[in-house]
C-alpha cells in the first residue's frame, strides 16, 4: 500500500495545493521522494481542445516529476464547480477508473503520494461518491487544511470528528495563511484551541508565502510544520 497523505480542507480556498507542495518538500528533507496528484480539478483553463489544471501543473512542478498532466491531474472540467455538478453541465462523468489507473501507476514511481482533494470531504463527486469515498478507497492517511481566522475551530472539529467517524486515519491538522497574518484575536487562540480541542493533532501553521520557490517552501517546512509527525506516514 502506498505511503503518503490525502490533502482535504475544512472549506474551498484554504491552500489544500500549496500544503500539498508542502509536504512533498516535507518528505524529501526526511529523504523521501514524493509524487503529488491531484485526482479532479474543476476550473481548468482551456486551451484549444485542452484543459490546463493549474493546481496539477503546480504539484507537478514542485514535485519535479515526469509523469504528463494526464497521470497527476486524470480528470479536469473547465467550470470552477464541484465535480458532480461541473460533470453535469460539461456531460461527462467523473472517470472513477482512470483515477484508479493514474494513482496506481504512480504508486510504482514514488514510495509515498500526497493526493489533493477537491474541496472538503463531503463535496460530491457523483450522486453516490464523495470525496471523503475517494479518500477511503486511497487507503491515504487525511491531512485537514484550515484556514486561521474565525470560525474556523467549528469547521477543523467537525471535519476531523466526521472523518474520524467515517474511519479515516487522520494525521493531523495544518492551519495555512492564504494571506498575511494580520494578528487578530482568532489568528492568535485558534491554534492553541485546535490543539487542545481535536483529536488529531496539529501539526502546524504555514506562513502565508510571497515567493512559491523550493527555498521559500523547504525554509517555511522547517520552520512551521511537525516534522516528527510527517516522518510518520513516509
Amino acid at each position: 500500500m502506498a505511503k503518503g497523505f490525502f490533502v482535504t480542507g475544512t472549506d474551498t480556498g484554504v491552500g489544500k495545493t500549496v500544503i500539498a507542495a508542502a509536504l512533498i518538500k516535507a518528505i524529501g528533507i526526511l529523504g523521501g521522494k514524493a509524487g503529488g496528484m491531484k485526482p479532479i480539478e474543476t476550473g481548468c483553463t482551456r486551451e484549444g481542445n485542452s484543459l490546463i489544471p493549474s493546481d496539477g501543473m503546480f504539484l507537478k512542478n514542485m514535485a519535479r516529476m515526469d509523469e504528463t498532466l494526464n497521470q497527476i491531474s486524470p480528470c479536469c472540467f473547465e467550470n470552477p464547480l464541484a465535480p458532480m455538478v461541473a460533470a453535469d453541465m460539461e456531460e461527462h462523468a467523473v472517470n472513477l477508473n482512470k483515477i484508479r489507473k493514474a494513482f496506481e501507476g504512480l504508486t510504482k514511481t514514488y514510495k509515498s503520494i500526497v493526493v489533493e482533494g477537491v474541496g472538503g470531504l463531503l463535496v460530491p463527486i457523483n450522486r453516490n461518491y464523495f470525496v471523503l469515498d475517494l479518500a477511503k478507497e486511497l487507503g491515504l492517511p487525511l491531512i485537514v487544511v484550515s484556514r486561521p481566522d474565525l470560525g474556523t475551530i467549528n469547521h477543523t472539529l467537525l471535519t476531523v470528528k466526521y472523518a474520524l467517524k467515517e474511519g479515516l486515519n487522520v494525521a493531523g491538522v495544518i492551519i495555512n495563511y492564504t494571506y498575511q497574518a494580520e494578528g487578530g484575536m482568532a489568528e492568535e487562540t485558534n491554534p492553541q484551541m485546535i490543539k487542545q480541542l481535536s483529536p488529531a493533532p496539529l501539526i502546524g501553521v504555514f506562513p502565508y508565502l510571497n515567493a512559491m520557490s523550493d527555498e521559500a517552501f523547504e525554509k517555511a517546512v522547517l520552520k512551521n510544520l511537525n516534522m516528527d509527525i510527517i516522518k510518520k506516514y513516509i
